[in-house]
């Protein structure tokens, strides 16, 4: 399905872009920090929104 020479360039695209975003992420370690602070409460509501619309569905699918 694809040559040597892509699955070659996939893999080390690949590495060179995590690199990449691990070294950007560690670089503004302290911006986020400070910017997103409590952004993990918004994540836990939608998850439980999330939860109770599959509760919801399971409820009338019965």
């Amino acid at each position: 399905m694809f040559s040597k020479g892509q699955l070659i360039f996939a893999g080390l695209f690949f590495i060179a872009f995590v690199i990449a975003v691990a070294f950007s992420y560690r670089k503004d370690i302290a911006v986020h920090r400070r910017v997103y602070k409590g952004s993990y409460k918004i994540l836990i509501g939608f998850l439980l929104f999330i939860g109770f619309l599959f509760i919801i569905k399971i409820f009338f699918k019965h």
